[in-house]
């Protein structure tokens, strides 16, 4: 146990833009079932929630939901995961929160087989402590118990915070007791991070370690509660 502070990062659309492969794979899914293809705007709604709620929002019929997911993992296992890319500037401000003695670990709605490896592949592994995300699907989980995971696996002592994109990643971390900072690159819709709670939304990834940072030191902020709740909604990310 170490009073650093612990920083835990959403995937996709924190650090990496993996709508590419997610668009492509949902497109693949709506193609199978022979349902109408969402244009390219409406895709983004995919990148965050669980699969299951981004095909419920489509009107996919809920026993058509497990097809239409097992079509999107054959293709996102073989091409989508790797149509991604690291944001410009995320493994440098990563690196100015590590050598700050900033914790830092990947908390996503991703299953953890695809978070750990594309991680890996795109070199941020070696700056984070662990990468935490959601089982395959039908096992019921949710942002929260992620985070869940890895408190009970890092058992920080020091201040905590959550960075991510979307309200999901601030209502998965408010469940602990932790303060979620917003990244205003991300996929998130006009205001929702703001309704949500989130501290401040950093505007651009230059800022990210400074901003951070800032909220790590600002007395009173970025302090778990150890009595915190651990809500879980059932959900399996993409």
């Amino acid at each position: 146990m170490t009073h650093a502070p612990l920083v835990l990062l959403d995937l996709d659309g924190t650090l990496t833009d993996s709508y590419p492969g997610i668009a492509a794979s949902a497109r693949v899914a709506f193609t199978a079932l022979g349902l109408p293809v969402p244009d390219a705007t409406a895709l983004r709604r995919f990148v965050g929630p669980p699969l299951a709620e981004s095909f419920a929002l489509f009107d996919v019929p809920a026993d058509r939901v497990p097809e239409a997911i097992a079509a999107y993992r054959a293709y996102f296992r073989e091409t989508g995961m790797w149509q991604n890319s690291v944001y410009p500037g995320v493994p440098e401000q990563l690196t100015v929160l590590h050598d700050a003695g900033v914790r830092l670990a990947v908390a996503t709605s991703k299953p953890e087989v695809f978070a750990g490896p594309i991680c890996e592949r795109f070199g941020l592994a070696p700056l984070l402590e662990g990468v935490f995300g959601a089982p395959l699907d039908h096992v019921p989980s949710s942002k929260a118990t992620v985070v869940a995971a890895a408190l009970d696996a890092l058992r920080p002592a020091g201040p905590v915070l959550m960075v991510g994109d979307r309200e999901h990643d601030a209502h998965g971390a408010r469940a602990h007791g932790v303060d979620c900072v917003g990244v205003a690159w991300g996929y998130a819709q006009p205001g929702e991070l703001a309704r949500v709670g989130a501290l401040e939304v950093v505007p651009t990834v230059d800022r990210l370690a400074e901003r951070v940072l800032a909220t790590l030191r600002t007395p009173g902020r970025a302090e778990l509660s150890a009595s915190a709740g651990r809500a879980a909604a059932p959900t399996t990310g993409t």
